[in-house]
């Protein structure tokens, strides 16, 4: 038979049926029963919603929310002939909303990742409210419904988006979620309903908030992949192994720098790569016990990108941080479990996987490895592939790990931080521009005027600090060590960066500072071998005896010189950078 006519005499027949028998029908799953409910009802709900607001428009908006709503929650109207009036308080609760909120601007149509930013900022979506609003928001219009295809299907996904959000909670948690979003009931109101206390209500919404979120995120993460699949663009693609990755070096940041500027065309040295980022000069601890997470309590966004810039590099960059409290545990302290896969897929999920992921693709499909935080371990690292069948990345750092990653635990790890960055392609800046960049980062650091984490200190500052910690005996040795290894490693990359710059750029315009080039190396190398006299007191990652009232005065005093020395270091870096600017 002819589905016309089959579905004419269904609607013929429902003509006869009084609504409860529609609303059981319809709780069932049946989808017809509740459109032959919204056939009958949609012109009165439209006529209620236009009494409330005066306004055609917004009335019909009103009413699609209204409708959407009632879908979700039809199974909790427990006496079906209440049906037409728990609809019309659902649409003049819609109302009532919508006419608080003041005048409401119309949006597009959500899909994955592919948003305008104005979307975003009108957007929360770490609030349960906002996602809801969002979702409704995006229903067309009637007339616009009825005659573009592509609404009908963005409209059918969106409800199934709705559903799959939803069903992420359990029956109790689901019927308490829609009570308070969607009924508009208190926590108070619920909480007679349901025969408890508001505080328990209070936990239900909040542990809810937090699964809709997850859920929200595994499943815009399923529409990119299936977004690619649909394009043509799903695919396996593995770039060679950054040949960073074999550096010897404890600052994993320069090191995922120098990788992602590999296929760039422009060759820099690693110690190039450290002086112009500025990591061969930084110093950054935590006071007390000199905790293992210093050297990276910085904002990587401004220091990576920064640095990027100083070198000719443009780059995108993506970061969220999930704990708040600094430092970060040390994962060479905690339970071992802790730092497990096992451990990682008990996580929340970052919310900006979706965005991470996208820059990724982009980012290797144009040939460059991309500079990722924590892929194993509390490290910067580089991930050089991607296979989207599998949802699997490639990636590699220099403390031994090679390895795929699951798409889903990308910024899983002990930290709780998801941070990736890209680099474009490298634009043409002069040296002197270069250098001048350089220095100011630089002294920006040492003279302690640039943002760090937590209670962190940095540059000069830090010194005091360090010796502090020394004198009164609370030092973690592991961290202590750790620190004291990325001090040395940098300042010996600065001594080596500066006889490069002495040796190599050999414009005209360098010739005024070079005898203070080969004067700042020179002061870097002593530098270096006091830290490596510090590195022989206190080995990583064993760490030594730091608390030890001889150590401590020995290390005190190896301290002091060389803070004497960064003080003329300084000086130095101040007079060629006055010397650029002239």
């Amino acid at each position: 038979m002819d589905k016309t006519i089959y579905r004419d005499m269904w609607q013929e027949n429902q003509e006869v049926q009084p609504d409860e028998e529609l609303v059981e029908q319809a709780k069932s799953g049946d989808r017809e029963a509740f459109g032959e409910l919204v056939r009958r009802h949609r012109a009165k709900m439209y006529g209620y919603a236009r009494s409330y607001t005066q306004e055609s428009f917004l009335a019909e908006d009103i009413v699609q929310d209204a409708l959407i709503r009632a879908f979700l929650h039809l199974g909790t109207l427990t006496d079906s002939r209440r049906f037409l009036p728990w609809l019309h308080r659902i649409v003049r609760n819609q109302a009532y909303t919508r006419l608080s909120k003041g005048p409401q601007k119309r949006e597009q149509v959500f899909s994955g990742l592919q948003h305008q930013a104005t979307e975003m900022d009108e957007t929360d979506w770490g609030d349960l409210d906002s996602i809801l609003r969002r979702l409704a928001r995006n229903e067309p219009r009637g007339s616009d419904a009825d005659s573009n295809p592509e609404e009908v299907l963005m409209r059918r996904e969106l409800l199934q988006m709705i559903v799959g959000l939803l069903g992420c909670l359990s029956p109790r948690e689901r019927r308490i979620v829609e009570s308070h979003f969607f009924d508009h009931l208190s926590p108070q109101e619920i909480a007679g309903l349901f025969q408890m206390s508001q505080a328990n209500v209070y936990q239900i919404l909040s542990r809810s908030r937090k699964k809709l979120i997850q859920e929200k995120t595994r499943i815009v993460v399923d529409q990119y992949v299936n977004s690619r699949k649909e394009a043509g663009t799903m695919k396996k693609v593995m770039l060679e192994k950054p040949k960073a990755t074999q550096l010897h070096t404890w600052i994993t940041c320069a090191m995922a720098l120098s990788g992602v500027i590999e296929n760039t065309g422009k060759k820099m040295s690693f110690p190039m790569v450290m002086g112009l980022s500025g990591h061969a000069f930084r110093l950054t601890i935590v006071p007390g016990d000199i905790h293992i997470a210093g050297p990276t309590m910085f904002d990587f966004t401004e220091v990576l990108q920064r640095g990027l810039r100083n070198m000719g590099y443009a780059s995108n960059a993506i970061n969220e941080r999930k704990r708040s409290e600094y430092p970060s545990p040390n994962a060479n302290l905690v339970d071992p479990g802790l730092v497990t896969l096992d451990a990682r897929k008990k996580r929340e999920l970052a919310q900006t996987l979706p965005e991470a992921l996208e820059l990724i693709h982009r980012s290797i499909d144009r040939g460059h490895p991309v500079l990722a935080w924590d892929l194993f371990i509390p490290e910067f690292g580089l991930i050089y592939g991607y296979d989207d069948e599998q949802k699997t990345l490639y990636a590699a750092d220099n403390c031994g790990h090679d390895a795929t990653v699951s798409y889903e635990d990308l910024g899983r790890g002990i930290v709780e931080e998801l941070f990736v960055l890209s680099v474009g392609e490298a634009s043409h800046i002069e040296q002197r521009a270069m250098l001048t960049q350089a220095l100011e980062s630089v002294l920006n650091h040492y003279r302690v005027q640039e943002h760090s984490h937590g209670n962190a200190v940095n540059g000069l500052a830090a010194y005091a600090a360090w010796q502090e910690a020394y004198q009164q005996g609370g030092i973690e040795p592991n961290g202590n060590a750790y620190t004291t290894a990325i001090a040395r490693d940098a300042r010996k990359n600065a001594a080596l960066f500066w006889t490069e710059l002495a040796d190599t750029w050999t414009d005209q315009a360098f010739d005024a500072i070079r005898p203070a080039m080969r004067e700042a190396s020179e002061l870097y190398a002593k530098i270096a071998e006091q830290f490596a006299e510090l590195c022989r007191l206190f080995p990583f990652p064993a760490g030594g005896e730091p608390n030890n009232p001889e150590n401590s005065k020995q290390a005190i005093a190896i301290l002091q010189t060389i803070e004497q020395k960064e003080q003329e270091a300084v000086v130095l870096l101040e007079q060629m950078r006055n010397a650029l600017s002239e």
